[in-house]
């Protein structure tokens, strides 16, 4: 990967709204060349979608957030890429990771109350053949979320320093 495709994601990253425009400017770069490289980069899938990060604490939608730890058997000659597609396709599954350390797959997932998310559990993951077991922990509160900050503090508020 040439290195002005590497700079376009490294903005793009943190500012999925800016324009071919204004990207060029900020990279030194000429706006057509900068949107030749955006669009080989989402037709070879580098890019793979563009999210906006919202604070859903500040509506009045009841989400639960819910992070679950999967212990499985890999399936012969398959490994786990076979099981990661099946998980992956639930639509009440959010992300999905291989693992190193205790665990093999770390889903997220929400869902509108505790129950659907037990039951999701219950009923479609613990259920697949490889699935050996599950540890679900609940997020209560987001701080930081893909780099965003998503408390802050009142104007004027001190932080406490700590020797």
């Amino acid at each position: 990967m040439d290195e002005m495709k590497e700079k376009i994601l490294t903005v793009i990253e943190k500012n999925s709204k800016i324009s071919p425009h204004e990207l060029a400017i900020v990279l030194g770069e000429n706006e057509e060349e900068v949107a030749k490289a955006v669009a080989e980069m989402e037709a070879d899938e580098t890019i793979c979608g563009y999210h906006t990060i919202i604070n859903w604490d500040k509506t009045n939608r009841d989400r639960v957030v819910a992070l679950i730890e999967v212990c499985v058997t890999p399936q012969r000659i398959r490994g786990f890429d076979h099981l990661a597609e099946r998980i992956y396709n639930f639509p009440e599954v959010d992300s999905v990771y291989l693992m190193s350390g205790t665990y093999d797959f770390c889903i997220m997932l929400e869902g509108k109350t505790l129950r659907e998310v037990s039951a999701f559990i219950a009923e479609k993951l613990s259920t697949l053949e490889s699935v050996t077991s599950t540890a679900t922990h609940f997020v209560l509160k987001k701080y930081k979320d893909h780099g965003t900050v998503m408390v802050h503090r009142e104007k004027g508020e001190r932080q406490p320093i700590v020797p």
